[in-house]
């Protein structure tokens, strides 16, 4: 018996040495091709550190991997199917992302919330469910859509796995729980959530680096990687570029030269970040989560123009300000802004709607969803992206500042409306500057001027009292002449160097700031800022800051004597002009009354 089991060994360890001599084969072969690519790109696997991470499943995951891939399927056939790709968890809400290009309507769908609860003395973990109405849906781009969900009732207990999955009003039947169970739900404290091409370069927006504000930070510490992925294979490759800038929640980083050399193909490619962090001794490299691929400027809605760039645009990101819209565009349109770009973080007040409404006027308005809160700089500096390929000048301000120049409306000119086109031609006058990129304008802020209810024609007829001294300013940039970084602090960006700004002076032009506005209307801030830097009226922090009301606290309370307060200096300059020139003199509505009945 034992010469036999000795041979039984034997043969036993041979299959074994056999089988590890391929594995080592197949192993060496792959080393190989991973070096060839790395003389083309370079690879995650061999960073050149003294820190070289491995790249696990998980790596990938992060990558290639949808956070839920649950294809809900249409109660008919006819009805369009759409897989959820990703859930983000914001402070008020879950924001799923859906591969189609198609906007579902809010009734069509509804937010099913599961958590499985652990019980040791049950084989079967019990399941909780919840199902409750969506809060809105909306396109986002060419290839997704986007849904919000509420969250739970207060009673939907925070212990065991959970989930938020949807599905349509009406459908019955339960996915599959094991798998719906294990997805994962990104936290919107550290995600990268957007990216666009530009030149080659890719600019990443990154949630959670933790930066310094308003500074341009060390990009050497900072990786870019790409996930290139067959339609018809399982395998991938992680590409992986240095970043050039950094600065805030922007990463500027080399494109692969595979994407470099076929930009088209760059479309719709997974990207994300990484950081060296840890300690010189135990350096760690961490990979950012990532909800974000690659669009192009042409994809985020830009229309490029067949005879030149327009010489003045405007760009502003708002929440719940559709009925702000009409008068700020209507009035800057007269003033000679040419092309509109509208972010909409979140809004619920059909401003959609109302934003067709003017590009079917003529106004050449676009809007685009920006579900990201507290990011308005980073929203700039993507609009400034796409601003430079149609437009010379742009300028970015809120849909309660309005430009006025004093002496120019009340020229006599004799024939014509004075005034007309003032802001585009004060940009075209400084067009051909070897050094001029950006142009200043001081702001006064006018205050609830005695009123107890939003005023019916506008706020530039309604609010005419303001504090004395100007407040902060507003720009108008040549995109092309910004900083790599993209920097900016809301009110201005950083240049490229050897360019400057200039300031107008005050008699000249100013902008009329309607910031502290009756309190219905001004209370709406206490939900959010949408500036990233800027502390929430809610948190008791820079309490002497001009970012907040003078003693209005934290609480969304109206203060006493509110729509007396402000009101230092009466100014009635724009409002006696706008009466004098626009009104109808039949009905005494302005234009933007009229528009809107």
């Amino acid at each position: 018996m034992e010469p036999e089991q000795r041979r039984k060994r034997k043969r036993g360890v041979g299959r074994h040495l056999h089988i590890s001599s391929r594995s080592l084969f197949l192993c060496f072969s792959f080393v190989i091709f991973l070096l060839f690519l790395s003389s083309h790109h370079r690879i995650f696997f061999f960073t050149p550190s003294t820190f070289r991470p491995s790249l696990t499943a998980s790596t990938l995951s992060l990558l290639y991997s949808s956070a839920s891939n649950s294809i809900l399927d249409p109660l008919h056939p006819t009805a369009p199917s759409y897989t959820l790709q990703h859930r983000i968890i914001f402070p008020d809400h879950h924001l799923l992302i859906l591969t189609t290009p198609q906007q579902h309507q809010q009734h069509q769908l509804e937010c099913v919330y599961y958590t499985l609860h652990p019980n040791a003395s049950s084989p079967a973990p019990p399941l909780q469910v919840q199902v409750r109405p969506v809060l809105s849906t909306d396109s986002y781009d060419e290839s997704r859509s986007i849904v919000r969900c509420p969250f739970p009732q207060t009673n939907y207990t925070a212990t065991g796995s959970q989930t938020v999955d949807l599905r349509r009003r009406g459908e019955v039947g339960r996915r599959n729980l094991g798998f719906l169970l294990n997805q994962t739900v990104q936290s919107w404290d550290r995600v990268v959530y957007e990216a666009i091409l530009d030149g080659d370069t890719v600019v990443v927006f990154v949630k959670g680096l933790n930066l310094r504000p308003h500074k341009i930070s060390d990009p050497t510490r900072i990786r870019c990687h790409f996930g290139l992925k067959s339609f018809h294979q399982d395998n991938a490759f992680l590409l992986t570029t240095r970043a050039v800038s950094v600065a805030q929640e922007v990463v500027r980083c080399m494109l692969p030269q595979s994407i470099k050399n076929n930009p088209d193909k760059a479309r719709g490619i997974r990207v994300t970040v990484s950081y060296l962090g840890g300690n010189v001794r135990h350096p760690v490299r961490a990979l950012v989560p990532s909800v974000a691929r690659v669009s192009t400027p042409s994809s985020s809605g830009v229309q490029k123009r067949k005879r030149g760039k327009y010489e003045l645009c405007a760009c502003t990101m708002v929440w719940n300000q559709a009925s702000a819209l009409r008068e700020w565009v209507m009035y800057h349109a007269w003033l000679g802004v040419e092309r509109w770009f509208i972010y909409d973080n979140n809004s619920d007040d059909d401003i959609e709607k109302v934003v067709q409404e003017l590009d079917l006027q003529g106004f050449n308005v676009s809007r685009k969803s920006w579900p990201w809160i507290k990011t308005q700089e980073a929203g700039f500096s993507h609009c400034a992206l796409r601003a430079r390929e149609e437009c010379k000048w742009v300028g970015f301000f809120d849909v309660d500042e309005f430009f006025y120049f004093p002496s120019e409306f009340h020229l006599n000119l004799g024939e014509g409306v004075p005034g007309e086109n003032s802001l585009r031609s004060v940009v075209a006058n400084f067009s051909s500057s070897k050094s001029i990129a950006e142009i200043r304008t001081a702001c006064h802020s006018f205050g609830p001027s005695g009123l107890h209810s939003p005023p019916k024609q506008g706020v530039t007829l309604g609010y005419t009292c303001r504090l004395q001294s100007p407040e902060r300013h507003k720009s108008i940039v040549r995109p092309d002449l910004l900083d790599i970084s993209l920097l900016n602090v809301v009110h201005h960006f950083q240049l490229r160097q050897g360019f400057r700004y200039h300031n107008m002076p005050e008699g000249t032009a100013i902008v009329n700031h309607y910031k502290y506005q009756v309190w219905e209307t001004f209370k709406a801030k206490f939900f959010r800022r949408v500036a990233t830097y800027v502390v929430d009226w809610q948190e008791d922090q820079n309490k002497g800051s001009k970012d907040r009301a003078p003693g209005l606290g934290t609480e969304a309370i109206e203060p006493p004597n509110w729509r007396l307060q402000f009101c230092e200096v009466w100014d009635t300059g724009l409002k006696d002009f706008l009466l004098s020139t626009f009104a109808d003199p039949a009905t005494g509505l302005m234009p933007w009354e009229r528009s809107s009945l």
